[in-house]
């Protein structure tokens, strides 16, 4: 199977995909994640993240900021 890097645009409760791929790359981390098994993004950011650990980690930087 090849891999291929997907585009997506983030919405609030779905994606679209914009340039089919396999995986997308998580914002906080540099994982690959599977766009099949894809659960947390940033619509603001259009951002995806692998985990709530990311999510969280984004979210303190988000903060530190302000």
């Amino acid at each position: 199977m090849n891999k291929k890097k997907a585009k997506l645009n983030y919405k609030h409760n779905s994606f679209d995909i914009i340039e089919e791929g396999n995986f997308v790359v998580c914002a906080v981390s540099g994982k690959e994640i599977p766009v099949d098994q894809l659960t947390y993004w940033n619509v603001e950011l259009q951002e995806a993240y692998y985990s709530p650990i990311e999510v969280n980690e984004r979210f303190k930087t988000l903060n530190n900021k302000k």
